[in-house]
């Protein structure tokens, strides 16, 4: 086995020092970009960038998801997807448990509410069969409601998917890139590409990366980023595909309204996508979503009044009783759709390039098949790898309401009392949790990635009793990292 690996250098400010070419910089430091960063950081003989024009990890699409894990059973048999979605599951299950990121197995229902979705359930069961999922079954309307009691009158069966579960989609982002870095990738944020330049020539080190910072040298490029996928790869010349943005609006109600759903509530799918959803989330409370609007704006993660008046339409079919309780907040994400509907990954040797893109919203689930799919195809376009080895372990902060959260652990505060100094009184954050944000490998730059760490700020008051602390207490980190405040 080789030596532990020199942790990697976590950047936000300054010039970049890019004379050395990296073996491979992948760019996008959202689920799938920091995964494949993670997974090639097992070959220690390479030297690794994972690139980033935000600045933190996961801080778009990856942050405005349904936060499910996925079994793959409705995706499209022999598609790309439909493969990597069904190994994603088992691999991102078992990587959830190793690394404490909170997963919560539920179940999911896909409901009809007519005798044309009624009909149409046998068909998705064998599809499921198609895609290796044999646990699917279909339950009349008694067993729906007895399952849950609930759900809004008329339903006339539904199929039961017993093993897809809900996950936390900002912990596992932000576990890959820990880990990626603790095993030696600069993790480079603030860094927006701004074009490519790409030399065939071996002495010149292949791409040259013209980021905001500063340039970054590349002898092999991933392209992993996201809404902007396809404007990279036409920076390499490539056409292959065009992304939409396809927004999706969420509404989060909360804690109080768990109790009313046991399951993830599916609707049958439409071929713009799985629909609206009622869902739990790993944090107590419940989610209303998402819409699907292609639009032309990548940075429109607005909600809108009609957007939300759909939702609450939709929300009354599905679960009435949900509609009086308290919303906490709404939110909306983008997904990266394509003119297929499946993943678009293409290896191209003679430039040693690979570009992942078309990733959607099972791209969460799919993360950790992605990045092992991806370092086959720079291996087969002749990288060499090296041996492989062990990363380094990691362990998140528990952030589900599942197990017991550090303000619950008498032993831990007698050890330590700034955990049991409550700071953010909604989520039941506490000071030492803060504090270790902060401290952290990949530490926030911000309010929003202090909550994407802690979940302060995410409760019913929005930050507006502990905001000001919270806003202290960041603004002490970020003035000792860089010798003065950020806008952020």
């Amino acid at each position: 086995m080789n030596a532990p690996a020199a942790e990697g250098r976590v950047t936000r400010y300054g010039p970049l020092q890019g004379s050395v070419p990296y073996d491979v910089v992948v760019i996008g430091a959202g689920v799938v970009g920091a995964a494949i960063a993670r997974e090639l950081a097992r070959h220690q003989r390479l030297r690794i960038a994972l690139v980033e024009a935000s600045h933190d990890v996961g801080d778009g699409t990856s942050k405005a998801n349904t936060a499910i894990l996925h079994t793959g059973f409705d995706a499209t048999p022999g598609t790309l997807e439909a493969r990597l979605v069904r190994e994603g599951h088992v691999l991102l299950g078992a990587y959830a448990a190793e690394c404490g990121i909170p997963v919560e197995p539920v179940g999911a229902l896909l409901v009809a509410w007519d005798e044309e979705q009624l009909a149409a359930l046998p068909g998705l069961a064998a599809k499921a069969a198609r895609n290796g999922y044999e646990a699917a079954r279909i339950v009349d309307a008694d067993e729906l409601y007895a399952r849950e009691p609930h759900l809004g009158p008329g339903a006339r069966g539904a199929l039961a998917v017993p093993d897809e579960s809900i996950i936390c989609p900002f912990t596992t982002p932000l576990a890959y890139a820990t880990q990626a870095v603790r095993a030696g990738v600069d993790l480079h944020l603030n860094s927006r590409v701004q074009h490519v330049t790409w030399d065939p020539e071996p002495a010149s080190g292949g791409h040259a990366l013209h980021t905001e910072r500063g340039p970054l040298h590349a002898r092999w490029l991933v392209n992993a980023a996201g809404l902007h996928a396809d404007t990279v790869d036409r920076m390499l010349g490539r056409t292959t595909f065009t992304v939409t943005p396809r927004r999706g609006q969420l509404v989060v109600f909360d804690k109080p309204a768990r109790d009313l759903v046991r399951h993830i509530l599916l609707p049958v799918p439409t071929a713009l996508g799985k629909g609206v959803l009622v869902a739990p989330t790993v944090f107590g409370n419940v989610l209303l979503g998402p819409t699907a609007e292609d639009l032309d704006d990548r940075t429109a993660t607005h909600s809108t009044e009609q957007g939300l008046t759909a939702l609450h339409t939709q929300g009354a079919r599905i679960l009435p009783e949900l509609l009086e309780e308290e919303v906490t907040t709404v939110y909306a994400g983008l997904r990266a759709a394509t003119e297929e509907d499946d993943y678009r990954i293409d290896s191209w040797a003679e430039q040693r390039y690979v570009t992942v893109g078309g990733i959607r919203s099972t791209g969460l689930t799919a993360s950790l098949a992605i990045a092992a799919h991806v370092t086959g195809l720079l291996a087969e376009a002749g990288l060499d790898l090296g041996t492989p080895t062990s990363l380094p372990p990691v362990r998140m902060p528990g952030l589900g309401e599942h197990s017991p959260r550090p303000y619950q652990d008498a032993e831990r505060i007698a050890a330590d009392p700034d955990y049991g100094r409550i700071v953010c009184h909604c989520e039941r954050v506490t000071l030492g949790e803060i504090r270790d944000a902060l401290g952290s490998t990949v530490p926030p730059a911000s309010l929003e990635g202090l909550r994407r760490r802690t979940r302060a700020r995410g409760g019913r008051c929005q930050g507006f009793h502990c905001g000001a602390a919270l806003r202290d207490l960041l603004d002490g980190e970020l003035s000792r990292q860089s010798g003065e405040l950020t806008p952020w």
